[in-house]
Order: structure tokens, then sequence, then C-alpha cells
């Protein structure tokens, strides 16, 4: 029974040999200790050794472990700070080329404005000129005389001739003729003003369906308005524009309309702006 309860019981039963390895780990760092137990028995003594042994050895252990710690740490630090370095670079060469790019298309928005502003000081103005329409000249042929009739003007009065009649026909000969030329000039088909146009259409982003973006434009279908054919231009990061050339005719047709049209497709299309204008 007694066996038994001391087995139960929490009793430090090797509490001298861990006292004897302390003693001997403070010799080794201060000097001899005056030790209270004269003559210790050798299994003491080794049993303080192997101690020692194990508690220097998982010292050097947690220290080995430590350094590995420590060093992984860098490792991994100057790995992200290498990264960032980087990607802020990456970033900061992307800023510039887009403000680059943004500039360009400023400039070129602006340069079509300032073409499409002369283009319509243009049209005006040939409009507004008309040519002058110049009657067609009336020459008389002389009549040659019989001799008869040279004889009859022997016997006629110089001044008992009527001018007044000749006059008469010369007019009635004259309004024939113009009106003539009034049917004439009416049969005659008028000529038609056109213009070839070149759109670039440009989408919202690289996701955007070209081809449902083209079908959406060709849907545009206006009295004196004709398509032509159509090319997908890179402009960058991925994103495609439509350049697509169409002919319409300046009285019916103008490019304030067709850019009206085209962008109610504000699901495709982003913007139009007229590449060239050209007239026929």
């Amino acid at each position: 029974m007694a066996v038994n309860f001391l087995r139960e019981e929490k009793i430090w039963f090797d509490k001298c040999k861990y006292d004897e390895a302390e003693m001997q780990y403070y010799e080794r760092l201060n000097g001899p200790v005056t030790r209270t137990v004269q003559n210790p028995p050798a299994t003491q003594e080794n049993g303080a050794s192997n101690i020692l042994r194990d508690i220097a050895r998982a010292r050097e252990n947690i220290q080995k472990s430590l350094a590995g710690t420590v060093l992984l740490a860098n490792h991994q630090k100057s790995a992200v700070q290498g990264a960032d370095v980087e990607l802020c670079s990456r970033v900061t060469s992307l800023e510039k080329e887009n403000q680059s790019l943004h500039k360009e298309m400023e400039d070129l928005r602006l340069a079509l404005s300032k073409l499409e502003v002369r283009l319509l000081t243009v049209e005006r103005s040939s409009a507004s000129i008309k040519p002058a329409v110049c009657p067609p000249a009336l020459h008389s042929k002389p009549v040659p005389k019989t001799p008869e009739e040279d004889d009859d003007d022997d016997d006629i009065d110089l001044f008992g001739s009527s001018e007044e009649e000749d006059d008469a026909e010369t007019e009635k000969i004259r309004e024939e003729r113009l009106r003539q030329y009034a049917a004439k000039k009416s049969t005659k088909p008028a000529l038609i003003a056109k213009s070839s146009i070149l759109l670039d259409v440009k989408p919202w982003d690289d996701e955007t369906d070209m081809v449902k973006l083209e079908e959406c434009v060709r849907t545009v279908q206006v009295n004196g308005l004709l398509w032509g054919a159509s090319k997908l231009v890179p402009v960058g990061y991925g994103i495609k524009k439509l350049q697509i050339q169409c002919v319409v005719e300046d009285d019916k047709v103008g490019t304030d309309l067709l850019e009206e049209e085209i962008t109610k497709f504000d699901d495709y299309v982003q913007s139009v702006d007229v590449a060239a204008f050209n007239k026929i």
C-alpha cells in the first residue's frame, strides 16, 4: 500500500541530481563553491554531467534556430523591399506613359476640332457663292438680198422705213432663245456635293466586343449616308479603336449628326472623332 501511495504522490526524487548540476554550472561560471555535501556518489556526478551536456546542447540548438529564423526574416524582408522598389518603378513608368498618351490625345482632339471648324467655314463660304449665269450673246446674221429686193430698196424712201418692226422682230428672237436656254438648263441634273469622312470610334476598354460595336455603328442609316470599309487600329494597353469610312451628301448629313447617332450606343462607344474629311 505504501508503494502504491508513493506512486500517486508527486515527489521530486531526482532533486539532488539537479542541485549538483546547478552547482557545477555556477562553479564553471564563477569559480569553485564550497559544497555542503562531502564525497557525493559517482552516479550523481555522472548524472549531473549528462544533464549539463543536455542543457548546453539545448541552448546551442536554440541559438542556431534563433539565428536561422533571423536570417530567414532578413532575407524575406530584403526580398519584399526589392519587390516593392520594382513595383514602384513600374508604376511610375506607367504613370508617365499614361500622362504622355493623354497629352497626345488632347493635342489630336484640338487639331481635329480646328480642322473641323475650318472645313465648316469653307463649306459655308462655298455654299454662299453662286456661279453667275451669263446669257448667251445674240448674234444676228445679215440676210442676203436678191437683185429684186435691191431694186425695191432703191425705190423705198429711207425716211419712211419702220424701224419699230425690226426691233419687235429682234426682241421676239431674243425671247425665244432665252426660253430655249432656260428649258435646257432645267433638264440638266444638278451637281450634288459629297464628302468622304473617316471616323475613329473608341470603345470603353479592352473587353468591349468590337464586332458588336461595328454592327451598331452600321445600323445608323440616314438619307445621303453610305458606309464603307473599316478596320481595327491598336491604341494601347490592349485597346483597339474602329476606323470606318463613309460617304455623305453635304446638304443632308453632317459630322455632328453622325457623332450624335453613334454615341447613342453608350454601352460600347466611348467617343467618336473625325480622323479625315475630304471633298469628293
